[in-house]
């Protein structure tokens, strides 16, 4: 009996000894003490990460001189984009502009580069696109649903 109650004492006396501290701190002088981390400039869920973006949005923007300007803008993952416009009434062959764009901080905004007269901006929401004015912001009044293309 002897035997047994020394034999379950080293058991146990092993088994505790093996543990590990869980309160433990390692100081390491080479380091601060404390360590800023940036905050992320795009937040959790937005257009850029939440969405299916990728693909192809049309849709006729208004003229004014003319009867429409039917736009045809395709982004792709890879951050290029082509933009083909057609001014209704007034010229028969589309034009057609291919390039890279760049999401804003919020990601929610894309910013179309070698657009030449005209700002370029989209706000990216589920199935549609925003043409936003030459501020960056979206376009209201009685014609603020004729700036939306929708994605085929």
């Amino acid at each position: 009996m002897r035997n047994i109650n020394l034999l379950i004492l080293i058991s146990l006396f092993i088994f505790f000894s093996c543990q590990s501290e869980k309160n433990t701190e390692t100081v390491n002088e080479d380091f601060p003490e404390t360590i800023e981390v940036p905050i992320n400039p795009t937040p959790g869920d937005n257009s850029m990460n939440a969405l299916d973006w990728e693909g192809t949005y049309v849709g006729t923007l208004p003229c004014a001189d003319c009867e429409g300007i039917e736009t045809e803008l395709t982004i792709n993952y890879d951050g290029t984009y082509s933009y083909k416009t057609t001014y209704l009434g007034k010229e028969t062959e589309a034009e057609e502009v291919t390039g890279t764009f760049q999401w804003d901080e919020n990601g929610s905004v894309i910013t179309l580069a070698g657009l030449d007269g005209a700002p370029g901006k989209y706000k990216v929401g589920e199935n549609r696109i925003w043409h936003l004015d030459m501020e960056g912001k979206q376009i209201e009044g009685d014609l603020a649903d004729r700036y939306i293309l929708t994605k085929q």
